[in-house]
């Protein structure tokens, strides 16, 4: 082995925010960990839309790092409010933001921001193109993984944090992402209480289910005033492949036409978006995913249980994995593989459990009268706390 290769007692590949957590913990005690990122830098992309924090995993997770106080200063205040109509825009349901703090909302870029913004000078390495991981013969759990420039690096604990298409993935399992037979297609409407008012009052303060059917659309408001959704269908893995998305109004044609029947206001956030249609494929791993302990090496995030988002756990797990891991690992100083079992033992647990639910809600949404049973859902879940309040 080149004695010139830098070393890295603990490397995290993948600056999302479960990376992120996982090496915030570690860095607040005393416990170095240097994260690699494909990006260039965290301006190359905007971060997505809104995400519910729950106060079991994701808020856990914030308060591990030491950074709950600053959270609650970035949430959106209104955000947890929630309207679910089926396609005439019949409201089946609406609920009320009442900050309770159970789930509020925030924007997932300023979230990212504080992550980043609490790690010391030099711990992200940005433009870090992952082409190879290795196992090293010795010493026993180390990892050389090499980088499209050409470095290389080594690394007694290599932590994949590098999302669905995970490079560290293989060194654990076999296990690969399948089609879940859904496609989104994601848009933007800008300052929308006066230039798209309908479309404003439709989604309400906060999220908006409108299900129909084999075609859905899921969205929120966010901060800046705008309203972000996704327009969900069940189709076949090609189906993308037959629409030019490069061409604006084909795009909108070709969406429209699943709206077919829908409410002028549901089919206004497609007809007068304001940025381009951008399609995307949901994939998930099977919710059975696990592996034999391996040295050295572990997953969290996507990378370990990708899943589809019909759960809203996505975030909020991966934060919550890579604070256990950061825990494990600073209870167990020089043991990492006791470390390494205990956090995934955790792991495959909490990962099944949801895995499960979000396929199931994949399936209610994505169904003839999704939008009544996903009513009675909530409904059902309206009374079992009402018992546990007067148990």
């Amino acid at each position: 082995m080149n004695s010139n290769i830098q070393h890295y007692p603990v490397a995290i590949i993948g600056a999302g925010l479960g990376g992120l957590t996982a090496a915030r913990v570690l860095h607040t005690r005393g416990i170095d960990a240097a994260v690699f990122e494909l990006e260039a830098s965290r301006d190359v992309r905007t971060q997505g839309g809104m995400l519910d924090i729950h106060d079991d995993t994701g808020q856990e997770a914030l308060r591990a790092a030491d950074l709950f106080d600053d959270f609650i200063k970035i949430i959106h205040s209104g955000g947890e409010a929630m309207r679910l109509l089926d396609q005439d825009g019949t409201v089946l349901r609406e609920e009320f933001d009442d900050g309770s703090l159970e789930r509020p909302e925030v924007d997932r870029g300023q979230l990212r921001d504080l992550l980043l913004d609490s790690l010391p000078e030099g711990a992200l390495h940005w433009g870090c193109k992952v082409t190879s991981v290795r196992a090293l013969d010795l010493p026993a759990g180390r990892h050389e993984v090499t980088l499209a420039d050409g470095r290389s690096f080594t690394t007694d604990l290599l932590i994949g944090a590098d999302g669905a298409w995970s490079k560290v993935r293989p060194l654990v399992t076999d296990a690969q992402p399948a089609y879940t037979g859904i496609s989104f297609l994601e848009a933007d409407l800008h300052d929308a209480d006066e230039r798209h008012p309908e479309e404003a009052v439709v989604m309400g303060p906060g999220m908006l289910f409108a299900l129909g059917g084999e075609t859905a659309i899921l969205g929120h408001r966010e901060t800046d005033g705008s309203l972000h959704y996704y327009l969900g269908h069940r189709a076949e893995e090609g189906w993308i492949d037959t629409v030019d998305f490069t061409d604006a109004e084909v795009a909108k044609t070709a969406a429209l036409r699943l709206l077919d029947g829908w409410a002028p206001q549901l089919r206004g956030l497609v007809a007068n978006a304001d940025s381009p249609l951008t399609a995307r494929r949901i994939y998930a791993l099977p919710p059975t995913v696990a592996w034999e302990h391996v040295p050295g090496v572990t997953l969290l995030g996507d990378a370990a249980h990708l899943m589809s988002p019909f759960a809203g756990e996505g975030a909020n797990l991966a934060m919550h994995d890579g604070s256990q891991l950061a825990l494990a690992i600073i209870a167990n100083p020089g043991e990492t593989g006791r470390a390494l079992a205990a956090y995934e033992a955790e792991l495959f647990a909490r990962a099944h459990v949801s895995a499960t639910e979000s396929a199931a809600n994949m399936e209610i949404i994505f169904s003839d009268g999704g939008a009544r049973k996903m009513a009675a859902m909530f409904a059902g879940h309206d009374d079992q706390r009402e018992g546990e309040l007067h148990a």
